[in-house]
């Protein structure tokens, strides 16, 4: 193993948590993160850009609404890219700086919930690859992105605080960064830094505590 692969595995075992590590749970075993949602929550996201404020509805898509807050929980989304910047459609991310967990939730297929709120301006979705797909990736619609309802797109919350912070990401790099996801996954964050400076980042996000 590449001295520069084996840092970054070591530092997403780092970044598991010692909440995690003391529960037994870790992001390297997807099936061992099962919190249930409480019904209406919040998580901040810390960006390069500046701050914003997710509220989750549960009931609006239980499996996705569960999914996210352990990711949010177990800290998934620190230190994240923000891949997929595109004016008047979505901002998108999800993919682990950490090969290794990256490679862990792969596979971590979730099943569809039914669409019952409208992907609406603000409101946060998964990302999918078909039917029974949602792994890790979100997205933020931007506009009223309707079209997205009939195709099994689900909304599970909103952006209630910070929206500001989707116009002031770094858009000029449009689809390509996109495209390039399996590069993402294998080889990291470094590898999206040498190819992708200008990207802004997540730092943190957190459950916020009421």
């Amino acid at each position: 193993m590449k001295r520069s692969v084996l840092a970054a595995v070591l530092a997403g075992v780092v970044a598991v948590g010692v909440a995690a590590a003391s529960s037994g749970t870790s992001l390297l075993h997807p099936s061992s993160l099962h919190k249930k949602a409480p019904a209406v929550f919040k998580a901040k996201f810390r960006t390069t850009k500046g701050s914003f404020v997710v509220t989750v509805y549960r009931k609006w898509a239980p499996k996705g609404a569960d999914r996210f807050y352990n990711l949010v929980y177990y800290h998934f989304y620190d230190s994240q890219p923000l891949f997929r910047v595109d004016p008047g459609f979505v901002v998108q991310w999800g993919i682990s700086g950490t090969p290794a967990i990256a490679k862990a939730w792969q596979d971590a297929n979730l099943k569809d919930d039914p669409v019952t709120r409208q992907n609406l301006k603000g409101t946060i979705t998964f990302a999918t690859a078909g039917p029974n797909t949602r792994t890790t990736q979100v997205f933020v619609n931007l506009v009223a992105n309707t079209q997205l309802d009939s195709m099994g797109f689900a909304p599970f919350g909103t952006i209630t605080s910070g929206f500001s912070v989707f116009g002031r990401l770094y858009h000029g790099y449009k689809e390509t960064a996109s495209n390039h996801q399996a590069d993402i996954a294998n080889y990291g964050a470094q590898w999206v830094r040498k190819h992708y400076p200008k990207l802004d980042w997540i730092k943190t996000a957190r459950i916020v505590r009421s």
